[in-house]
């Protein structure tokens, strides 16, 4: 909801250049993910041993009391700190992951998981809109202080609506609570799980990568005028594809198996970025952005649902922490990699260079899957 106009809120402390304003939103922008890229795997440890019900409530309390308070910042440094701040409390979305794998059996991880990413599309495609009419209806100001109350209602509909059951360890490998080291060699020691979170940096580097530059590819092949209504429609139709398929590719993939269906996304991802960097006219450039959020849309409920089924449950809101300062890694170096490309080499760079950061990504994951995971798979069905 205030991501839209974190800029325009700037400018309202004063009478600065617009170098001055960009630079800064880029900063306040960038800091949550600087804090939330550290703390999340601390958050997601503390989940596995105290429960993540607790955890959800903090992380709401505090987002809510952060964002409530930047409705009364008077300077760009106060807003700084509130979003190093809210960054710290950033998860709430991974840690809901987190939970609701645990509660759910791991053959139907995909299609929940699924469930899941649409409600969490649905208020990425709601928030701007509802924000903007806020902010023009009734100020800046207002519109913090309106979102605050919805997190805090989230805080409290977790308090109130949620039982978080305790999982049995069935299996007599597994220990009730891991150290740190222990988490970590898990994953360096499973090739597969490795790559499949070094893709939740790859994938986000090369979706951000086209934020920064996607207005001004609008613009390039459409004209200014209406710039802001078709950039957020260029925006928004991603996020349409993506509500429409992400649960039915987590039915496909409790189905099929989560890997080679993460393994075909990363490549039609890659296919559909490739062919945008041609297209002349606006609609074309919507049909691609729907393709590729059909394609996208599937990557994170699936991966999800491959880390539910490898990390024991007594490490899994840990080992999801890592994978979600993975993905705001790749959040803050896409969005500079991709304003580099397109300041050196044009827009159209973006465009390949990102099809092919996610075709090698495919490629990587394939070869894995193959040289580990088949492998494993054919030793377990030989011993049965």
């Amino acid at each position: 909801m205030v991501l839209p106009f974190i800029s325009l809120y700037i400018d309202s402390f004063g009478n600065f250049s617009d170098s001055y304003v960009q630079s800064w939103s880029g900063w306040i922008f960038a800091v949550t993910f600087i804090t939330a890229f550290i703390f999340s795997p601390i958050w997601g440890r503390i989940g596995d041993k105290y429960g993540r019900k607790k955890i959800l409530m903090m992380s709401a309390t505090g987002l809510a009391v952060s964002v409530f308070l930047m409705g009364f910042a008077t300077s760009v440094w106060h807003l700084f700190l509130l979003r190093f701040i809210m960054g710290i409390f950033t998860g709430f979305i991974p840690m809901s992951q987190a939970l609701i794998s645990t509660q759910t059996k791991k053959e139907d991880a995909g299609r929940v998981l699924g469930t899941l990413q649409t409600g969490s599309v649905t208020g990425t495609l709601m928030g701007p809109l509802i924000g903007g009419f806020m902010a023009d209806m009734f100020g800046y100001s207002a519109a913090f202080k309106t979102v605050s109350f919805t997190i805090f209602l989230s805080a409290l509909l977790v308090m109130f609506g949620i039982k978080e059951m305790q999982m049995k360890i069935t299996n007599e490998n597994e220990k009730t609570s891991y150290t740190p080291k222990e988490v970590v060699l898990h994953i360096v020691r499973s090739p597969v799980l490795l790559i499949v979170m070094l893709t939740s940096a790859l994938v986000q580097i090369a979706h951000f990568s086209i934020q920064p530059i996607l207005s001004l590819y609008v613009a390039e092949l459409n004209g200014i005028t209406n710039i802001a209504l078709f950039s957020g429609l260029a925006f928004s139709v991603t996020g349409l594809g993506n509500l429409l398929f992400a649960r039915r590719w987590g039915v496909i993939g409790d189905k099929v198996g989560y890997i080679k269906v993460l393994i075909i996304l990363l490549f039609m991802g890659g296919l559909v970025y490739f062919p945008i960097a041609f297209v002349v006219s606006l609609w074309q450039l919507l049909i691609f952005r729907f393709l590729l959020g059909i394609a996208i849309g599937g990557i994170d409920p699936v991966r999800m649902a491959f880390l539910r089924q490898e990390a024991p449950v007594s490490m899994q809101g840990e080992v999801i922490g890592y994978n979600t300062s993975l993905r705001f890694l790749g959040n803050m170096v896409g969005p500079a990699l991709g304003g580099v490309l397109a300041g050196f080499y044009g827009i159209s760079s973006v465009f390949f260079v990102t099809s092919a950061l996610l075709l090698i990504t495919g490629s990587i994951l394939l070869v894995t899957y193959f040289k580990y995971e088949k492998v494993d798979d054919a030793l377990l069905h030989k011993s049965s």
